[in-house]
């Protein structure tokens, strides 16, 4: 098992900036592929980011490349979603996730936090 909790959401201006945070516990982080996701009301959840397990190798939905940074601290058992120039369509609930490999399902879910832009 792997528990995963996320934090650092709140409601910001467009334009502003923040960084989530999900520290993981139970198992080897450093085994998993780190992907985060989000969700806004009404629609289909999102994967907004992922991070392979040394860091070198990341992906990013178009709606936020140029934008959002992931990188993580295998040391400190911790993933990290930069957003910088927020805008009102980033507003979701955004969720870490953690799975073995690219080609397996993300298993592990963190609870979820909420980020809000108002413009």
């Amino acid at each position: 098992q792997v528990q995963l909790v996320e934090s650092g959401g709140g409601l910001v201006q467009a334009g502003d900036s923040l960084r989530l945070s999900c520290a993981a516990s139970g198992r080897t982080f450093a085994n998993y592929v780190m992907g985060w996701f989000r969700q806004a009301p009404g629609q289909e959840r999102e994967r907004v980011a992922t991070v392979t397990w040394g860091g070198t190798t990341t992906y990013f939905a178009d709606s936020v490349k140029g934008r959002f940074t992931i990188s993580r601290d295998n040391a400190k058992n911790t993933v990290y979603l930069q957003m910088n120039s927020l805008k009102p369509e980033d507003t979701a609930v955004y969720y870490c996730a953690a799975r073995l490999t690219i080609a397996t399902a993300y298993n592990y879910w963190g609870q979820g936090t909420q980020v809000t832009v108002s413009s």
